[in-house]
């Protein structure tokens, strides 16, 4: 039996069971990154991510059919979101960024995202987004000041292009108009692995051969959890829910990934969340759920607000005049 628990303005709840899958499936981005800082401890960050996207494509390609999408944006797509969000999620980690920073650090693209659709797709940016981008901004400030040794110079620039680069993918989606999803990300998969091999072996000097033969078994754990829970599994229940629900309802769970993100590195790596940390953390979420909520909102507040505005904006209005 589903009941309903949220009811948003535009008239579908989620049921309870989907509520706890959304919610697991957050809650298993957000482990995720302590999953990949346990994999970086063990073997080269590029091969690590490069062995994920090798098995979250290989079997799947052989029993899903290739979408119906251009090659060229089939390996677009995979590149920019092997090399350029994954790949340099985990050189930021191995770099000494906590997996907790990481996280919200990758948050931003919320923020880059509408910068490139004003860019490239000529949209409005309202009031609420401006408000939103500068408390993101100021977010950011307090990150690159915390001391406590959870933050490196390189770390930081990592993360940034990585979320550079998830507005790229997005901004690709919109513009492709991608109908199945789970199998776009699986062949998309495929077109990851050999750059990421390259970019080990031109980065770091370090080849596929020598990290398979001193691969063990914490390794192993870590590329297999990001291959097929959080890559495969994850993204595909993601995108029934977004079949189901909208859009407007659906993006505010995302908050809940750096926050598992966050919680995780706490548990397992004894992160400390020292008053930089705090503040920036806030500030970000703040940045992010601001252009959410405003436009739920005010159309519920304004028919009590605006009476009480008249007599303001009528004084106003005279001293003008």
């Amino acid at each position: 039996m589903h009941g309903k628990l949220i009811a948003p303005i535009h008239g579908r709840a989620i049921s309870p069971i989907h509520l706890i899958i959304i919610v697991a499936i957050t809650c298993l981005w957000g482990f995720n990154f302590s999953v990949i800082k346990a994999g970086v401890d063990n073997i080269d960050p590029f091969i690590l991510t490069g062995l994920r996207f090798t098995f979250a494509a290989f079997p799947a390609i052989l029993f899903v059919r290739k979408p119906d999408v251009r090659w060229c944006y089939i390996a677009l797509y995979g590149i920019t979101f092997g090399v350029g969000v994954w790949g340099m999620m985990s050189m930021s980690i191995h770099s000494g960024l906590s997996a907790g920073t990481a996280s919200l650090i990758l948050e931003f693209s919320v923020f880059i995202s509408v910068l490139m659709g004003i860019v490239f797709l000529k949209e409005r940016i309202t009031n609420s987004l401006k408000i939103g981008l500068v408390l993101s901004l100021l977010g950011l400030v307090f990150i690159a000041n915390i001391t406590d040794g959870s933050v490196t110079p390189s770390g930081f620039v990592f993360a940034l292009v990585g979320a550079i680069s998830l507005s790229s993918i997005s901004l690709l989606v919109k513009k492709v108009g991608i109908k199945d999803m789970f199998a776009f990300v699986a062949w998309s998969c495929a077109f990851a692995p050999l750059p990421l091999f390259a970019m080990a072996y031109l980065v770091n000097d370090v080849s596929l051969y020598d990290e398979l033969t001193t691969l063990n078994s914490t390794a192993l754990a870590s590329v297999l959890f990001q291959a097929y829970p959080t890559t495969l599994l994850g993204y595909w229940v993601w995108n029934k829910m977004l079949s189901q629900y909208p859009l407007s309802i659906m993006s505010p769970f995302k908050l809940l990934v750096p926050i598992f993100a966050l919680l995780g590195s706490v548990i397992f790596y004894d992160e400390q969340l020292e008053i930089n940390k705090i503040i920036a953390f806030s500030l970000i979420m703040a940045g992010v759920v601001v252009p959410l909520i405003v436009p739920l909102i005010a159309p519920l507040v304004m028919p009590f607000i605006a009476p009480l505005l008249k007599p303001f904006i009528k004084s106003t209005q005279l001293k003008i005049k």
